[in-house]
This record gives C-alpha cells, sequence and structure tokens, in this order.
C-alpha cells in the first residue's frame, strides 16, 4: 500500500493543496491576514478600567454577544471592539430594503456592475452605522456599575469613537483581501477566527470542572452531537427537477434543445440571521431595564423585575421565560428572513426567462404557487432546527448543571458553516487540478 493511500483523506487532501503553489499561496496569504486581525485584537484603548470590564462581562448577556463577533476584541476593549459587525448591519439592512425599494431593486438585477453598486453603497452605510454603534457602547460602558471608563470628555470619547470606526473598516478591508486573494469568505473567516481565538479559554474553563467530571463528558457529548446536527441541517436541502426546452434555428430549420437539472432549496436558507435577530430582540429589554434598576442591596423595583425575566442565566422556572422566547422568535425570523431571500430571487421568473419549467407544473403563477408551498414545507425544518440549536445553551446548562463554561449555539453554527464553506472551496480548486478533495 503507497503512503498516500495511507493517510487520512483530510490530511492528504491538505498536503495535495500545499504542492499547488497557487493554492498554498492564497492558504498562507489567508493564514498571515488573520495573524495581522488578532495583532489589531489586541491593541487596547486608552482609558478603560480592565476589572470594571470584566464584571460587566459576568453580569451583561449584550457585551457577550458583541465579544463574539468582535473576534474576543472587545473583552480587551481594543481598537477592533466592534468587529465587523456594523458591515453585517448594513448588509442586512441593504438586503430587507432592496424589495422595497425600486432603485436597489433595479441595481440588483443589474449583474456585476448592479452588485458593485450596491457594495458601496453598503461600505458607506457602514461607516455611520459603527459611528452610532461605538457611541453606544461607549455610553454602555460609562453607565456600568463600576464604571469602565475613566474619562468621559468630549475629546477623548470623539477620539476613541473614530478608533473604533478604523477600525471596523480596516476589519472589513481585511476580509475583502481573504476573499479576493484567500480562500473562503473574508467576513466570515474573520468572524470564525475570532470565536476560535476564544476556545483555550474555553477548554481552561473546563478544567476548572473537572471536580463534575460526569457533567464535563455530558457537556462535551452534546456539544458534539449538536455540531453533527449543524452539519445535517447546513447541508441538507430538497432538489426541485427543472427542465428547459429551448429553440434554435440553423440553416433555416428549426432545432428543439432539451436538459434538466435541479433547484436546491436548502432546509436552512437563513443561515445564523434568525439567532441574530431573535437574541438581540430579547437581550434589549433588559439592557434598556438595567439602566433602571434598583442598585444591589436596596429593594428591587419593576426595572429588576424586567432584567431577571430577560437575562439568559436567571434559574428556572423564571429562565423559561427567556428561552421561551427565543425558541418562538427564532422560527419567526427564520420564515421571514427566507421569504425575503427567495421574493428577491424570483425563482418563477427567472425559469420563466429562461424558458425552464417544473415538470407537471404550469409556468407563471402555478410554479410561483408550488415553489412557496415547498419552500413554506422546508422553512418549518430549518427554522425547528435552529430554535432548538439557539437553546441548547439552555439545555446543556440545566442537565449538566456547568456554570463556569458558556456553549454558544451561534459560534458553534458560524464556525461549522465557515469550515463546510472553506473545505468546499479548497475541494473545488483541487478538482481543478484533477486532486482528491475533502469530500467524497
Amino acid at each position: 500500500m503507497s503512503p498516500e493511500r495511507s493517510r487520512p483523506r483530510l490530511l492528504q487532501a491538505m498536503m495535495d493543496a500545499f504542492r499547488l503553489p497557487d493554492l498554498r499561496r492564497r492558504i498562507l496569504i489567508t493564514l498571515g491576514i488573520l495573524v495581522a486581525f488578532r495583532f489589531v485584537a489586541h491593541v487596547p484603548l486608552p482609558g478603560i478600567d480592565a476589572g470594571a470590564l470584566a464584571q460587566l462581562f459576568e453580569t451583561n448577556a449584550l457585551v457577550g454577544m458583541l465579544d463574539l463577533f468582535s473576534g474576543g476584541a472587545m473583552r480587551q476593549f481594543s481598537v477592533a471592539a466592534m468587529g465587523i459587525y456594523p458591515y453585517i448591519t448594513a448588509t442586512i439592512v441593504m438586503e430587507l430594503l432592496m424589495p422595497i425599494i425600486p432603485r436597489l431593486q433595479a441595481l440588483s438585477q443589474e449583474g456585476e456592475a448592479g452588485r458593485n453598486k450596491i457594495s458601496m453603497i453598503t461600505h458607506w452605510a457602514t461607516v455611520p452605522l459603527a459611528g452610532l454603534a461605538s457611541y453606544g457602547q461607549l455610553v454602555l460602558l460609562q453607565r456600568a456599575d463600576p464604571p469602565v471608563l475613566a474619562s468621559t470628555a468630549p475629546l477623548p470619547m470623539a477620539a476613541m469613537i473614530i478608533s473604533m470606526i478604523a477600525g471596523t473598516i480596516f476589519l472589513v478591508w481585511l476580509g475583502e483581501l481573504i476573499t479576493e486573494y484567500g480562500i473562503g469568505n473574508g467576513v466570515s473567516i474573520i468572524i470564525f477566527a475570532g470565536i476560535v481565538a476564544g476556545l483555550p479559554e474555553m477548554i481552561g474553563q473546563g478544567f476548572l470542572a473537572k471536580d463534575q467530571f460526569g457533567g464535563l463528558v455530558v457537556y462535551i457529548l452534546i456539544a458534539l452531537l449538536t455540531t453533527v446536527l449543524i452539519v445535517i441541517f447546513t447541508e441538507a436541502h430538497r432538489r426541485i427537477p427543472v427542465q428547459y426546452a429551448r429553440s434554435e434555428f440553423r440553416g433555416g430549420r428549426m432545432y428543439k434543445q432539451s436538459g434538466s437539472t435541479y433547484i436546491p432549496i436548502r432546509v436552512n436558507s437563513s443561515g445564523v440571521i434568525p439567532i441574530i435577530f431573535a437574541t438581540s430582540m430579547v437581550i434589549f429589554p433588559g439592557v434598556v431595564a438595567s439602566y433602571f434598576a434598583a442598585p444591589s442591596g436596596s429593594d428591587p423595583n419593576f426595572a429588576n423585575t424586567i432584567v431577571n425575566l430577560f437575562s439568559p442565566n436567571t434559574a428556572m422556572p423564571v429562565g423559561l421565560f427567556y428561552w421561551g422566547l427565543t425558541f418562538i422568535l427564532v422560527i419567526a425570523f427564520a420564515f421571514f428572513y427566507t421569504t425575503v431571500i427567495f421574493e428577491q430571487q424570483d425563482l418563477p421568473g427567472v425559469l420563466q426567462r429562461q424558458g425552464g419549467f417544473i415538470p407537471g407544473i404550469r409556468p407563471g403563477k402555478n410554479t410561483a404557487t408550488y415553489l412557496n408551498q415547498v419552500i413554506r414545507r422546508v422553512t418549518w425544518a430549518g427554522a425547528l432546527f435552529l430554535a432548538i440549536v439557539a437553546i441548547i445553551p439552555f439545555i446543556v446548562r440545566e442537565i449538566t448543571d456547568i456554570q463556569v463554561i458558556q456553549l454558544s449555539s451561534l459560534g458553534l453554527l458560524i464556525i461549522v458553516g465557515v469550515v463546510l464553506d472553506t473545505m468546499k472551496q479548497i475541494e473545488a480548486q483541487l478538482l481543478m487540478r484533477r486532486y482528491e478533495g475533502f469530500i467524497k
């Protein structure tokens, strides 16, 4: 047996990738840019009380979610503390506005030139969104107890806001460099790198829970089963057969050509967006109420009740309200966002313009009705999957009783999605050069 046959498939494919100069260059560029990103994530802003910031992370769930998108940079409150989530917000807003604003809808149908214009508008929209988000974060730190900011004078505040905007735009630029010269989707790779950078700390927290060995084993098993579930539902899709019939005139004669393919309707078409929307909406009332809550040691008021209701760390049975509301909102947003995506794609219109049809279904309105029915049925499976994944941290906490490790379902979704997408891109590069890839 040759050494190549005895090696694991993944290892052999990676070795094949590094044998190709172009692919090796892309992988090394991606790794180099990620190293630069991690350096930037550790450049702190001046005037931050590290002890008060650590205490804030223990009591505020919103900053924990923001830290996920900043790749851990918010925990040090560096110049990249906002990560690239203002750019993600601008992208989502543009996607939601396209069906509403006719000019944007027309741009989306103009091919590459239209997409470039929409991309430019998205980049410009990122700047004010980053400014508002950075100001909001600084106000949140200023009102924390104890306060995290040492000075709230206008000039230092303006300097910090400008620095944070520059950090966000720099990370977006790094992501675009990865997309153009590296491997994978650059923005997703940046988020992925930030989440993975926090894994050593999570492993260290796991050693703190070694006295709960049984719970730790169950915790690891649930995390692995969740990862397998995410892989299955990320790749799952419903194939709708499509046939094409075209007529061509050559030499005065009409020739009919036919072909068949399929439309893959993904079970989870909306990705992680429903979990982001739902989590943001559920956390928001508690964050607002925390500004009016009575301080610890005094009699609690109505704002304290709201904070407890909308906190992910509240014990049972009150904690069921937060996670139950999250479950329902994830399902609702999954249907909403999937509907928006497929309305933008206009599949019935595209099929009709290209001379395609679904066997047994008339083109036009009947095709639209049939596709909507299929999408609704498939989306139920995807929405329930996302809702279950969203509440898995609560299920893990109740089963294992481990509090020192926080399993992030959103982080798992992002990691698995980015790994699968990057593997497919490397696989495509290898197949073009007739090498065996990762995926059978």
